[in-house]
């Protein structure tokens, strides 16, 4: 097995299981990673993902470049198409995703991360769109994501310089959410993420799609979609509920209904 799975509840956990290469990316760990999302997307049960990588030294440190090496250029080809695909699947998830950054993210590793709603990442973590030190550009979303994130001129000075960078300088820069000791890292992650389940699964869906498909357009057309995705939800049992809860003066129960 390349990707572990395992769920806690509500909350589904992926582990990139490659330690002996750092958890880089080959085409197989990449086709399990792409399976796993189509199934967690029609599990009603799972409402918030965790994304990590095994052990403490790599979150992911990029696509497979030994794999890479051997392959035509048309399967190389393949293979970028394959990497930006499975991202952006894991960003159109219908559930909030917390990366979990254990240790090295570089290149892919960071367009991982950034494919995901939410960063924590441990003390000791370094973070870099790598690419261009090695001939290449980021293709996995790198040069779409990252300036959406943190800004074109600062997401320039990343990818024009290959820089790495530390755990507290992507807390600064707003790549990350939250920076933690080693040991907290995964209780850091299942809290928040536990925090997350606690509220309405379609809200939470329709709150994802309103931000980040309105962040694409210009504020009137985001307020339509914002009001769109409101309207979503006034039919569900769970808004009722919200508001009974309120009412009663206890905790919600919700069932994503």
């Amino acid at each position: 097995m390349t990707l572990g799975f395992r769920a806690e509840g509500n909350i589904a956990v992926l582990t990139i299981e490659r330690p002996e290469v750092h958890n880089c990316l080959n085409l197989s760990t990449l086709t399990r990673m792409r399976e796993r999302i189509n199934q967690i997307r029609s599990d009603r049960e799972i409402r918030v993902v965790i994304i990590t990588g095994q052990g403490d030294k790599a979150f992911c440190a990029g696509a497979d470049l030994k794999e890479r090496s051997e392959m035509t250029e048309e399967q190389v080809q393949h293979f970028i198409l394959t990497i930006r695909d499975t991202f952006t699947e894991l960003e159109r998830l219908p559930k909030p995703v917390i990366a979990a950054i254990n240790g090295a993210a570089f290149g892919g590793g960071t367009e991982l991360a950034l494919a995901c709603d939410l960063r924590i990442a441990s003390e000791s973590v370094q973070m870099g769109l790598t690419e261009t030190s090695l001939g290449i550009i980021p293709g996995a979303g790198g040069t779409q994501r990252l300036p959406r994130i943190i800004g074109r001129a600062k997401a320039k000075e990343l990818i024009f310089t290959a820089r790495r960078i530390t755990a507290r300088e992507a807390l600064e820069l707003g790549l990350v959410n939250r920076v933690v000791p080693p040991e907290q890292l995964m209780s850091t992650a299942l809290a928040l993420a536990e925090e997350i389940a606690a509220n309405a699964p379609i809200a939470l869906a329709q709150a994802k799609y309103a931000i980040d498909t309105g962040l694409e357009v210009d504020l009137s057309t985001g307020l339509a979609i914002e009001t769109n995705a409101y309207q979503l939800l006034i039919p569900t049992r769970d808004r009722l509920e919200g508001l009974a809860a309120f009412r009663e003066k206890r905790k919600p129960t919700y069932r994503g209904e």
